[in-house]
């Protein structure tokens, strides 16, 4: 006769056994998906609504982790912040995210995930804003910008960004033409960098 101990140990055992089975045939049905090219990573092909949803979650959380001991600097959304950010948005972003007034780009039309439009409030924190711009995102299109701009350039670009959502396109353009120097002398005065613009092919414009 068999006895409750043994029992619950038999039991046990097959829901184990059941498991590890259920297991190994999720890992080799998405084996068989990834060998034969099954899922569609084309950017003009959305994502079906599960694989979206867990994404934007898996994204916003790992975010919102990540950003919550970033202390805001001193005087941070200063005027002066926020003119020089306007001319690194202009120069950057704005291809992208767009601006007050401003018609969608090729890029902006092609990229999946669309990025956000900027001029339209995001509910993010400038600690979250701060590390995605310096960060980037995965598999969204959204570049790493700390290994090329320092931390000061990148909290001006999040101080514009913040005011960008009460921009009129007048007062947008207003901004970006009075911004204190254009991204290669900005570039070259907080990171030391040579002047590109003295460089065969490197000839940039400004902003102005």
């Amino acid at each position: 006769m068999e006895t409750k101990a043994g029992g619950a140990s038999v039991k046990a055992w097959k829901i184990a056994g059941f498991s590890a089975a259920a297991l190994g045939a999720i890992f080799l049905a998405c084996g068989l998906l990834v060998d034969f090219g099954a899922y569609n990573v084309a950017a003009d092909a959305p994502h079906s609504a599960p694989v979206f949803w867990l994404m934007n979650e898996i994204r916003s959380h790992s975010i919102a982790v990540r950003s919550r001991d970033i202390a805001l600097p001193a005087g941070f959304g200063t005027p002066t912040q926020v003119s020089a950010g306007a001319g690194l948005y202009a120069d950057m972003c704005g291809g992208c995210h767009l601006a007050p007034g401003m018609e969608r780009t090729e890029i902006s039309q092609g990229l999946y995930p669309a990025a956000p439009e900027l001029s339209r409030p995001t509910g993010l924190t400038p600690q979250e804003e701060f590390w995605i711009i310096k960060h980037g995102v995965k598999m969204t299109g959204m570049a790493a910008w700390g290994k090329t701009h320092s931390d000061t350039l990148i909290w001006d670009m999040v101080a514009f960004v913040q005011t960008l959502p009460s921009l009129t396109p007048q007062q947008y353009q207003a901004l970006v033409k009075s911004a204190p120097a254009d991204h290669d002398e900005m570039m070259k005065d907080m990171n030391g960098m040579p002047d590109m613009n003295g460089m065969p092919g490197m000839q940039h414009g400004g902003h102005h």
